[in-house]
């Protein structure tokens, strides 16, 4: 069946993709060849809820290629597919839909009838993101596709799997290390979602915000001189203050205060460290102590210390052991809970005396004032401004305002007030300002696990790419915290830890073992008693010890009971209701998705993986962690390369986002443009440690690309080169010199792509078969294989051609699959599909160095006659004549062998050897000059006259943007992408005077 005179994307790709789908062509291992190693891909999974963006698009795109070159050289591939739970995403696109649909809220569903709500829609939407991966042309193992909530409890029918019992195995086995423990520490906290969440998940944007300025006064009417001086050491302010100054963002938080702080070396408050300051609003007194936090240089230089809603005072507070109190519940409104706040000030008194504590009695302590309680966090900022500035404590300033009656001055204190720039937290999902909250969350003790992973890319065990990677991966793990891998959502894995009154802990993979395990403590505990243990349905919240306080305090430990002999002891155990964090499954992601903790063959063959191809933005929340739990859990690392990629931004380098109106949706790219264009501009954007730019353009452009390879192919059909064409291993023993050197170039072009792909350069892959296949093959080849269609080598000329075009359809497969496969399909008698077919192995004992001089020059001489002539402006239809001034030997007979071919593509009329005509420019290639006369094809000084008027026109406007560029304020102040746009601007203008400068030169040589 005859070729179509263009190649459809939209109808070819959905045909192809059936067919590789049908075909099972991804499927792990296929096309394997004995003794070749295994390969390895995990992709990283993206949300089962989501749909594909650019970077999954990008990062898709880099790991097929990697997948189908090693898939063609007959490795035992496996690229493992699948999707993550995503625990937010995913529970709020569920109760998304239950509201539009106008179901029950989650709460009054209940957990079971809601977990299984959410099964429904991950069902529903699981299809979304795979289909769009299928439409890229990732040429996964669908039938491995695996889900980090594979098998979990309540699971429906299709869903089985072992990975949540994996996920429970490592946890528990951590736990009884001592690698996982319950504590409180600052997280960030989503009030809309209720849930701690991981700093990937928090968007920091500038909004407009204020800084207030407070006074708090000295204990015991104590004052001190307050000095300030200039950079020389000149006093410019002397006075006696009754106060420290402080300013904050957050006023509503230092009803939780406990310390200002200062720098130790700050003169300004050297002798009123170690006094008492009274918290205003607050019938508490706090310290003044020395901390190297503070900057002196900025604001008043003080800062209050608020450890269990800041970040920064958190550590202040835990080096300071200053007591860490909690000002808000779940939903960011000021606490409403706990004992009146006069009981609980008389014991945060009682504390800061020096009576013993801990932090769980201090987390307890609602330290609100009665008449915050209850209210928003920014209601309650209001009502704190308000009531500081009506009891004076506002840092003030003296407002003048003239009487337009009386022309007299009127002086009032206003309170200081700065209108400022702040960088807010918020979730990305919720889109709500996050909250620093002290929770009780579970973690992991990275401390001691951080070790193995340090090693193993210091020993060279896992290489990350580009190195600069390695420089942020060390960062991260010399200097880790630990993991805090709780989340308080319903859809994920469930802690598998219970409790009893007592604030014991069970650690179980299930509840049967963990009654068993509570039933052992306590007989342990109490040997004449009869014990029983049941599962207390009651909520989590509700469950206190004896005394009221709240679960998991120290002195609740133990059964705090002896029964007599005869007694029985009924003991309440309770599961925590919080679930893992899906950095935690997906940590997994390497050995679960193959099976483990089952000795599985696929675990044997594939594991450690080959390759994690991934953005470095979650070099930590992934990578880092993945390194970590597989090498404490199998002791193994998970990948022996980590290829890291930026993120895709615009054409212009800006971050795409909705709000600028800069997104690109892949789907519609590929609608428009092809899967193939979209791929390729991937490939070649790749570039180690660069800035990811996608530009519309550049795709446009590699679809033509595409065209350009369908047009050669119907040309070579309409000259007889597929008919009877089967697939050829090895080139044609070829004696005409373009065969001959057409067949080099191929080998020259596959060595650099091994080349490339083996270093991981996809741009330089990309770069060098766009000018094999469009500048070898469908330019100059082509073209000379017109005249030879025509000739004795005919035959040959067919051949060579069919199998040039065969090995640049492989050669591209990698990158443009669809439009090589259909090729591939369309013009011979294949015995494999183009996705399975071998790579080629041939080297450089194809390339003929002879042919590769010869034709060498006549591609040169051919470019340099065309240039030339389009300097000057001669017309595309005349042509001009040609007179050789010198040749070599060589360059004689490589003239002679290829006169008709030269004089046809450089548009040459008459050829003569002598000395160059007046009016002519000269030409010169190895071995050779020429020159070409001019008279009569120009107007030779109407020529100059218009480069030159040209060339003034670029002198300004390379002039103003050096201007621009050398202006050092520019540089500064100016967005890093409009600084590169004139920088790229200033590099087209010089290259385009360059050439007029050469085309006058030349028009300047003949008068």
């Amino acid at each position: 069946m005859p070729m179509e005179k263009t190649f459809s994307p939209t109808e070819a790709e959905a045909r192809i993709s059936d067919l590789w789908i049908r075909e099972k062509v991804g499927a792990a291992g296929a096309n394997a060849r004995a003794g070749v190693e295994a390969f390895s891909i995990m992709i990283p999974p993206p949300n089962v809820t989501g749909s594909l963006h650019m970077g999954h698009a990008f990062n898709n795109t880099l790991q097929d290629i990697l997948i189908r070159w090693h898939r063609m050289q007959g490795h035992d591939v496996l690229w493992q597919v699948g999707t993550d739970h995503a625990g937010i995403a995913t529970q709020m696109v569920t109760e998304r839909d239950m509201a539009l649909h106008q179901e029950p809220g989650r709460r009054e569903m209940g957990r079971e009838k809601f977990l299984a709500r959410v099964w429904q829609q991950k069902v529903k939407s699981r299809g979304t993101i795979i289909g769009q991966l299928q439409r890229l042309g990732a040429s996964c193992d669908w039938d491995r596709e695996a889900f980090t909530m594979s098998g979990a409890p309540g699971a429906p029918a299709g869903e089985d799997g072992n990975f949540h019992d994996a996920v429970i195995k490592v946890f528990v086995d951590m736990y009884n290390k001592g690698l996982i423990y319950r504590g409180k520490r600052l997280v960030n906290w989503d009030p809309h979602f209720e849930t701690a969440i991981s700093d990937l998940e928090v968007e920091n944007i500038e909004v407009a915000g204020h800084m207030w300025h407070f006074k708090y006064i000295l204990a015991d009417k104590q004052s001190y001189e307050y000095i300030e001086k200039d950079a020389e050491g000149h006093v410019t302010l002397r006075e006696v203050r009754n106060y420290i100054s402080i300013a904050t963002t957050r006023p509503e938080t230092m009803l939780g205060d406990g310390a200002v702080a200062v720098h130790p070396s700050d003169a300004r408050y050297a002798a009123i460290i170690g006094k008492m300051v009274h918290l205003p609003l607050c019938d508490r007194l706090i310290p003044i102590i020395a901390d190297e936090y503070p900057d002196p240089s900025f604001g008043s230089g003080a800062v209050k210390i608020t450890g269990a809603h800041d970040f920064n005072d958190y550590q202040v507070a835990k080096r300071n052991n200053l007591p860490m109190y909690r000002l808000m519940d779940t939903r960011a409104q000021m606490r409403a809970d706990g004992a009146p706040y006069a009981d609980a000030v008389k014991r945060a008194r009682e504390i800061a005396a020096g009576a013993p504590t801990d932090e769980n009695e201090v987390d307890a302590l609602n330290l609100v004032p009665e008449k915050y309680r209850g209210l928003d966090r920014f209601e309650a900022r209001k009502q704190v401004i308000a009531d500081i500035n009506a009891l004076g404590l506002c840092v003030s300033t003296l407002h003048s305002e003239i009487d337009p009656e009386t022309g007299s001055e009127h002086l009032t204190r206003e309170p200081f007030v700065e209108a400022k720039k702040i960088m807010q937290p918020f979730g990305d999902r919720s889109r709500v300002v996050i909250e620093p909250m002290l929770t009780d969350q579970w973690f992991v003790d990275t401390a001691k696990i951080v070790g193995p992973a340090l090693d193993a890319v210091r020993s060279g065990a896992t290489k990350i790419i580009p190195e600069s990677g390695e420089k942020t991966y060390f960062h991260w793990l010399e200097n880790i915290e630990p993991w805090c891998i709780s989340r308080q959502l319903w859809w994920g894995h469930q802690i598998p830890v219970w409790f009893d009154l007592y604030g014991n802990q069970f650690c179980a993979p299930v509840e049967a073992d963990a009654i068993a395990a509570a039933k052992a403590f306590h007989e342990n505990e109490n040997p004449k008693a009869t014990v029983t243990v049941q599962i207390d349905e009651r909520a989590f919240a509700e469950i206190q010890d004896a005394a009221g306080r709240p679960l998991n305090h120290p002195r609740a430990v133990g059964s705090g009971w002896v029964g007599d002999e005869n007694t029985t002891l009924r003991i309440g155990i309770y599961r925590d209701p919080d679930v893992l964090d899906t950095w935690f499954s997906s940590g997994l992601w390497p050995i679960g998705t193959l099976g483990w903790p089952e000795q599985t063959p696929e675990l044997q063959k594939y594991f450690p993986t080959s390759t994690l191809i991934t953005g470095a933005d979650i070099i930590f929340f992934w990578v880092a962690r993945m390194m970590m739990m597989q090498l404490a859990v199998v002791g193994e690392v998970p990948f022996k390369t980590v290829y890291l990629h930026g993120l895709v931004r615009d054409a212009k380098g800006k971050k795409m986002s909705k709000s600028l109106g800069n997104v690109i949706d892949p789907l519609e790219i590929i609608d428009e443009f092809g899967a193939d264009a979209l791929r390729f501009s991937n490939a070649a954007m790749a570039s180690l440690g660069g800035v990811l730019k996608l530009d519309t353009a550049r795709i446009a452009g590699y679809r033509n690309f595409g065209t350009k390879l369908w047009n050669a192919c119907r040309f070579a059909e309409m000259n007889g080169v597929w008919e009877g064409h089967k697939t050829q291993t090895a080139p044609p023993k070829a004696t005409a010199t373009a065969n001959r050197w057409i067949i080099g170039e191929t080998a020259k072009a596959l060595a650099e792509a091994n080349a490339a792909l083996k270093d991981y350069r996809f741009d330089n892959n990309a770069d060098a078969l766009y000018k094999f296949v469009w500048g070898k093959v469908c330019d100059w080849y082509v073209e000379f294989a017109k005249p030879l269609f025509d000739g004795p080598d005919a035959p040959e000329t067919r051949q060579t051609m069919a199998w040039v075009l065969d090995q640049s359809m492989i050669l591209l497969h990698p990158m443009m699959p669809f439009i090589t496969e259909d090729l591939w399909g369309t013009t011979g008698t294949r015995a494999k599909l183009l996705v399975h077919t071998d790579w080629p192995t041939y080297g450089a004992e194809l390339i003929n160095t002879d042919a590769a001089t010869e034709m060498g020059f006549v591609t040169s001489l051919i470019e340099e006659i065309r240039s030339a002539r389009a300097q000057v402006h001669v017309p595309v239809g005349l042509k001009c004549d040609l007179v050789a001034t010198d040749l070599s030997p060589a360059a004689r007979t490589a003239w002679a062998r290829n006169e008709a071919l030269i004089k046809r593509m450089a548009r040459i009329d008459g050829f003569s050897e002598g000395p160059a005509p007046k009016g002519s420019i000269a030409i010169a290639v190895e071995g050779a000059t020429f020159a070409i006369p001019l008279a009569g094809l120009i107007d030779i000084a109407e020529e100059k006259a218009r480069l030159t008027k040209t060339m003034d026109k670029l002198a300004k406007e390379i002039g103003g943007l050096k201007g621009r560029l050398n202006n050092p304020n520019f540089a500064a102040s100016a967005p890093e992408e409009v600084v590169d746009e004139a920088k790229a601007n200033l590099s087209a203008r010089e290259d385009e005077a360059a050439k007029l400068q050469a085309a006058l030169t030349r028009l300047a040589e003949i008068g």
